[in-house]
């Protein structure tokens, strides 16, 4: 079967298959497999909680899968049971305290490196442990403080120990989805990225609503941009599963679609036999040949920048649900100082220098959209120099929307009305000292949704994020165009859509569109600057009638406005759970 030109697949078989598979049943299985999809790669597990896999049977199983031209790796799950004794940990995880648990990390780690020159650690190699033993070497150190020093310097240890046993070793780490959460449980990318070899992503997001986690979709994009930011070249690829999909083909694949349009260049398939017996393997062949091919025409993924600093926390997902609705973002984990537009959160907050970088970045031109998280986290530390906004710790229940952006003149005054009401937090400002481009309208008063304020040569905006993120679903598509628009600034174009749709964009003016929503629907590609049309890369049809939107224009008696290239918006019909490919012709 002819391989993919941009990427490649490659599946993970954990211990509790591979110490039961019979050398017949493993050659059934890999015809299996290249009969429906080029399989490029194998990683065997050698452990996995009480089981262990021995050398002598991963050198068999290795010698029958390279038989079949695949590349074979290794792979470890850090959860465990020694001498029978459980800790109280989730998950069974290592105690990295405990010297026991320690030396048997260290064993499993030396086989492993005994049969394989290349090792990727499964998303369980963090700790939750907190034994007598954990306890008191934390100290008075916070949990955090105490699990990110001990898993950096058990990471040298495990990766000095695997490059002693075989010098060709190559050690990945593989991050797992929930990378909100990753500094409570030791996982330190900005420091084990320069430890391991490679990193690895989890791009699975499963179900959204019925699952704890709440990973919304879009999220298999925006993680995959995260790690290829934090280490540039050395992300081996994205990791995609059946659970919380295993009843949705299109929910699987759109998963495999999503870490491939961010860049992935490798995606995991776990695990091995589990697909076997599902009917997702034979339907990625077609579907990825989609992908691949429009790969070939995709440049360099863009968006607005979004700080997301390494071991931060707050507004966990909140980039994930603007993702979904239309906000193509691109998240990075240093400050972007040279974006043309900066989008900061609460977790951007986190860092000490937040408003010193913000300030200046405002000043010298830039436009920064910071939400109202960060508003809280910086209310001490220089934020209320930049705006007169001021938080009440007050509430409003609307769904009735003012669009009066502060360029634009009285003729662009638009109303707009949601489906279900959306709590907001009531910010107040002073005005004409701050602009409310859109406002909450409640019984006879109303509440900014999104302000505005001139601060040196350039602009800071203030985004009234729903206390519950999903509000955002709520908002008509009159809201979120604006939110697109502000927040695409210097972008050749934005989405103007319904929530629940996505884009994203590549530096050639090439994007992707996909639809969330369950019903055939209408989403409008708003082109900045003249164009001839956009075209459907995969159908050739050229979309050439176009709407054009209001220009910025002096309002009452100001003396000017700014100026700004004209807008025009193509409607684009979009099915259900597809995704359009097009390219702006200029």
């Amino acid at each position: 079967m002819e391989n993919y030109r941009n990427f490649s697949i490659a599946s993970y078989m954990f211990a509790y298959y591979a110490e039961k598979v019979t050398d017949a049943q493993l050659r059934e299985a890999m015809e299996t497999y290249l009969r429906v999809i080029p399989l490029k790669k194998v990683y065997v597990e050698n452990h996995r909680a009480t089981t262990d896999v021995p050398v002598s049977r991963l050198l068999e199983i290795r010698s029958i899968l390279e038989e079949y031209g695949v590349q074979v790796s290794g792979g470890i799950t850090s959860t465990v049971l020694v001498n029978g004794i459980q800790k109280p940990a989730l998950f069974d995880t290592f105690c990295y305290t405990d010297p026991a648990h320690r030396a048997e990390y260290l064993r499993i780690v030396r086989e492993a490196a005994e049969a394989f020159d290349e090792i990727i650690l499964d998303d369980y190699f963090f700790t939750a442990c907190r034994c007598e033993m954990c306890i008191q070497a934390k100290g008075n150190r916070s949990w955090k403080d105490f699990r990110q020093a001990q898993m950096k310097e058990f990471s040298e240890e495990i990766v000095a120990e695997a490059k002693r046993v075989n010098p060709r070793m190559n050690f990945i780490i593989k991050y797992p989805n929930w990378y909100e959460s990753h500094q409570a449980t030791g996982y330190n990318p900005g420091i084990q990225k320069d430890i391991f070899d490679m990193i690895y992503t989890g791009t699975e997001t499963r179900e959204p609503f019925y699952a704890a986690q709440h990973l919304q979709r879009y999220e298999s994009y925006s993680i995959m941009r995260l790690m290829e930011n934090a280490a540039p070249g050395r992300n081996g690829g994205g990791w995609i599963d059946l659970g919380g999909s295993s009843d949705n083909i299109s929910r699987f694949l759109e998963q495999a679609e999503f870490s491939f349009l961010g860049g992935a260049r490798e995606l995991m398939l776990f695990n091995f036999p589990s697909l076997l017996s599902s009917p997702v393997l034979p339907a990625m062949d077609p579907f990825l040949r989609r992908v691949d091919a429009f790969l070939d025409h995709a440049g360099k993924a863009v968006g607005t920048a979004v700080w997301k600093p390494f071991d931060a926390e707050g507004e966990d997902q909140l980039c994930s649900y603007l993702g979904m609705c239309g906000a193509a973002l691109e998240l990075l984990p240093d400050f972007p100082e040279s974006a043309p537009a900066v989008l900061l959160t609460q977790r951007s907050a986190c860092m000490p220098e937040c408003m010193e970088k913000l300030e200046a970045y405002v000043r010298r031109g830039g436009t920064a959209v910071v939400t109202t998280g960060f508003l809280h986290e910086t209310w001490e530390r220089g934020i209320q120099d930049m705006t007169s906004v001021r938080l009440t710790h007050r509430h409003v229940l609307g769904r009735k929307y003012m669009i009066d952006r502060a360029d634009y003149d009285y003729a662009a005054i638009r109303c707009a009305k949601g489906t279900e009401d959306v709590l907001f937090e009531v910010l107040d400002y002073k005005t004409n000292a701050t602009w409310a481009d859109i406002l909450v309208l409640a019984d006879e008063d109303n509440f900014p949704v999104l302000t505005e304020d001139f601060y040196g040569k350039g602009r800071l905006y203030i985004l009234n994020v729903p206390e519950n993120f999903a509000g955002l679903y709520r908002l008509p598509e009159e809201v979120i165009s604006v939110f697109c628009a502000v927040l695409s600034q210097g972008q050749p174009f934005f989405l103007s859509a319904e929530p629940k749709m996505s884009l994203i964009a590549y530096d050639n003016e090439v994007c992707a569109v996909h639809s969330f929503r369950d019903h055939l629907a209408q989403a409008a590609l708003v082109v900045r600057g003249d164009c001839r049309g956009v075209r459907d890369l995969e159908t050739g049809t050229v979309y050439t009638s176009s709407r054009l939107l209001p220009a910025p224009h002096k309002r009452g008696d100001s003396a000017l406005t700014r100026t700004a290239p004209p807008e025009y918006a193509f409607d684009l019909p979009i099915g259900p759970g597809r995704t359009v490919y097009l390219e702006v012709l200029r």
